[in-house]
C-alpha cells in the first residue's frame, strides 16, 4: 500500500476513535462525571481501563502509530465506546488491512430494475450508489424530488440546496441520517475517489456537514421514517426500505410507501396522478435519471416551474 494512503487509514481509525470518545458521557459509561474535566466525553486513560488496555496502546491508536488491533481488541475497544452494531462492523473495517480496491462499476442500472421500477406508478422508487449519487429514479420519485434544482446526490441535496429547508420537515435529523450513511459507505471503501471528492466538496461548502462529519456517527441506508413537504401536495409521512442491489455491488434500491389509508397515502396518489399529467405522452411511464453523469448533472425547467427529466433507458457514463 502507497505510504499515504496507509497514514490516512491510520489516521481515520484514531479520527473514529478519539470522535466516539467524544461523544460518550463519563455517567454513560459507569464512571464518576464530577470533577474538572479539560476534554469533552472521557478520557484516554477511561476508554483504556473499560477497554482492559494500556493507556500508552491506546494513545498509539489514535495517533495511528498502531496499525493492527486484534478483532478481541477492536471488540473490547467497541464495548468501552457502547458502540452499536452498525459502529461496531464500521470500527472494524476501519482496524483491518485495507484490500487493493476493486475497479469502481460505471453507474448503470440494469434494465430488468428499470423495467421493476416502471411497474410501481404509485410507489417512488431511485436507485443509489455508495456516495449516494442518484443513478435512476421512476416518475413518482423525480415528482417526489421536484423542488430541488439538481436531484443528483442526496447528500448534496441536504446541505446544498436551498429547497431543502421547506422539504424536509425536521432537516436536522435528515442531515445526520445523510452523513451517518455516507460515513458508512466511506468505512466500506476508504479509497473511493467518488467519496472522497464528495466529502472534500461539502466540507468546505456547509458548515453543518463538516461538524456532523467529524462526529463520526455510522448509520447505513436501511430503512426508516421521512417527513416531507411536497410544494404541491403538502405534508408526507413516507418510510422507506432501501436493499442492496446484487447484481451491481455499491447500488441501492430505495423505495418509498405511505401507511395505506392515511392522508400521506392520499397525498402519494395525487402527486402519482400529477406527475402523470405533467409527463409528455412519449415519456410516460418512463424510469428517468438525470440527463449528466451523477456528478455532472443539469435539470433544465419544464412546465409551471418543474423540473424537465429526460427519460433514459438505462446507463450513466
Amino acid at each position: 500500500m502507497h505510504t499515504d494512503t496507509a497514514a490516512r487509514h491510520r489516521t481515520t481509525l484514531g479520527e473514529f476513535l478519539k470522535a466516539r470518545r467524544a461523544l460518550l458521557r463519563p455517567e454513560q459509561a459507569g464512571l464518576p462525571g464530577h470533577g474538572l474535566r479539560r476534554v469533552p466525553g472521557l478520557r484516554r486513560e477511561e476508554v483504556a481501563l473499560l477497554a482492559g488496555v494500556s493507556t500508552d496502546y491506546y494513545l498509539r491508536l489514535e495517533q495511528g502509530r498502531e496499525r493492527n488491533p486484534s478483532q478481541q481488541i477492536v471488540d473490547a475497544l467497541a464495548r468501552a465506546l457502547r458502540l452499536d452494531d452498525e459502529a461496531l462492523a464500521h470500527l472494524r473495517r476501519l482496524a483491518r488491512p485495507v484490500a487493493r480496491r476493486r475497479p469502481a462499476g460505471t453507474g448503470r442500472v440494469g434494465p430488468q430494475l428499470l423495467r421493476l421500477m416502471n411497474g410501481w406508478s404509485g410507489t417512488p422508487a431511485l436507485v443509489v450508489s455508495g456516495a449516494l449519487d442518484v443513478l435512476a429514479l421512476n416518475p413518482l420519485a423525480a415528482a417526489l424530488y421536484s423542488a430541488f434544482a439538481q436531484p443528483r446526490n442526496l447528500v448534496r441535496m441536504t446541505f446544498l440546496d436551498p429547497a431543502a429547508d421547506a422539504f424536509h420537515r425536521d432537516r436536522s435529523r435528515a442531515a445526520r441520517a445523510a452523513v451517518a450513511a455516507l460515513r458508512e459507505a466511506a468505512g466500506r471503501d476508504r479509497d473511493d475517489p467518488r467519496i472522497i471528492e464528495l466529502v472534500g466538496e461539502l466540507s468546505l461548502k456547509s458548515r453543518a456537514f463538516a461538524e456532523l462529519w467529524a462526529r463520526h456517527e455510522v448509520r447505513g441506508k436501511t430503512g426508516e421514517a421521512k417527513l416531507f413537504h411536497h410544494p404541491q401536495v403538502g405534508d408526507l409521512d413516507l418510510h422507506y426500505e432501501a436493499f442492496a442491489v446484487r447484481s451491481a455491488p455499491g447500488q441501492q434500491l430505495v423505495v418509498y410507501q405511505a401507511e395505506p389509508g392515511s392522508p400521506s397515502a392520499d397525498a402519494l396518489a395525487l402527486l402519482a396522478g400529477l406527475a402523470a399529467e405533467a409527463a409528455p405522452a412519449a415519456d410516460a411511464g418512463t424510469v428517468t435519471e438525470p440527463a449528466e453523469p451523477a456528478d455532472a448533472c443539469t435539470v433544465t425547467a419544464g412546465a409551471a416551474g418543474r423540473p424537465a427529466w429526460n427519460a433514459v433507458r438505462g446507463t450513466l457514463p
